[in-house]
Parts: structure tokens; C-alpha cells; sequence
């Protein structure tokens, strides 16, 4: 069974960065791997994805500041956070093990970090 456990979460100032990690135990080729985040008091959403061939996707809220990336030889998702705003504060989620061939639906997610920034 797949155990997806984040690290790299944190506070920081708007216009910082922080890096992500996602280590991925029970791992198997998956079609599809992504990254989703819970705003305080909002339902969860999806940040961003990556594709077996390494195709990327994401939200809008975030397109050009985030940037997605894994290495498959240590079972690691990345999520890289650059000029980070207020309002990406929330648990950010790392999820494997897609349902379908559609990349934001899954059957595994981590426990979750948070990820303060502050005005």
C-alpha cells in the first residue's frame, strides 16, 4: 500500500519560497502524481500535476510561480513555491494512485503540512 509522507513546510514572508517534499513508500509506476492544498475555512484544492513522461500542469493561482518536479529513482514529488503570497497559506497535500487517467482524482494522499506566509 502506497504512504505518501510531505516535509519542507514552514512560515515565511509574501514573496519568499519554499521547496516541498513528498516521499513515496510502497511506490509503484503511476500515470500520474500531484500536489493539492486546503486553504483555511475552503474546501481543498488542486495546485498542481505531473505525468509519468513529466508533463506538468496547474491551477491558474499558481501558474509561474510553482514548479513541479520528481525524482523517480528516490520515490521524491517535489513541489517548488517561489514568490509566495498570503493567500497560498494552507495544508498542502502530496496524492498517488489516481482513480482514473484523470490526474486529480486519487486514492492516496499524505497526512498533509502547512505552509503559512504572511503579509
Amino acid at each position: 500500500q502506497v504512504r505518501l509522507v510531505e516535509s519542507g513546510g514552514g512560515s515565511v514572508e509574501a514573496g519568499g519560497s519554499l521547496k516541498l517534499s513528498c516521499t513515496v513508500s510502497g511506490y509503484r509506476r503511476y500515470s500520474c502524481m500531484a500536489w493539492f492544498r486546503q486553504p483555511p475555512g475552503k474546501q481543498r484544492e488542486g495546485v498542481g500535476t505531473i505525468e509519468e513522461n513529466g508533463k506538468v500542469g496547474y491551477s491558474e493561482s499558481v501558474k509561474g510561480r510553482f514548479t513541479i518536479s520528481q525524482d523517480m529513482t528516490k520515490n521524491i514529488l517535489y513541489l517548488e513555491m517561489n514568490n509566495l503570497r498570503p493567500e497560498d497559506t494552507g495544508v498542502y497535500f502530496c496524492a498517488a494512485d489516481p482513480k482514473t487517467n484523470w490526474c486529480w482524482d486519487y486514492n492516496a494522499l499524505g497526512q498533509g503540512i502547512q505552509v503559512n506566509v504572511s503579509s
